[in-house]
């Protein structure tokens, strides 16, 4: 039987999120995001947050399932922090200490739920960037 789906908060730093985000593209998660877009808008030395929210089931794929979907609350070079989600396997979840108060868990779901998601960031990141110039032959 598939372990619990814990109610907590979990905080991993910048290359623990990268490791997570390439073991999610390596089992074929539908929910992650793209490594080198996060290697380029993650700010290098901050704590990002992983929330477990519910208990997904591959059937057809029993080798990676059940996976623990979890929203994440990650901070940005702006210093911004965005939503976002990515599937985990209950195993390595585990592995992530438990080092955060209740008083601080209650706080980063409250910034969750205001937060912009990455979708909605990166779009709005490309179009204060403007137009990129075109090359002229």
């Amino acid at each position: 039987m598939a372990p619990a789906l814990p109610r907590t908060v979990r905080a991993v730093d910048t290359d623990q999120l990268l490791a997570l985000e390439q073991e999610a593209a390596t089992c074929g998660f539908s929910q992650r995001l793209p490594v080198d877009w996060l290697q380029e808008h993650l700010s290098a030395e901050a704590t990002h947050y992983l929330v477990p929210t519910l208990v997904h089931r591959l059937s057809h794929r029993p080798e990676v399932s059940p996976q623990w979907r979890c929203q994440l609350l990650l901070t940005v070079r702006t210093g911004e922090q965005i939503w976002g989600l990515l599937d985990v396997l209950p195993g390595t979840f585990d592995k992530i200490p438990e080092t955060l108060d209740a008083a601080a868990k209650k706080d980063i779901v409250s910034r969750i739920e205001r937060a912009v998601t990455q979708r909605e960031w990166a779009e709005r990141t490309a179009a204060d960037a403007g137009p990129e110039e075109m090359p002229r032959n």
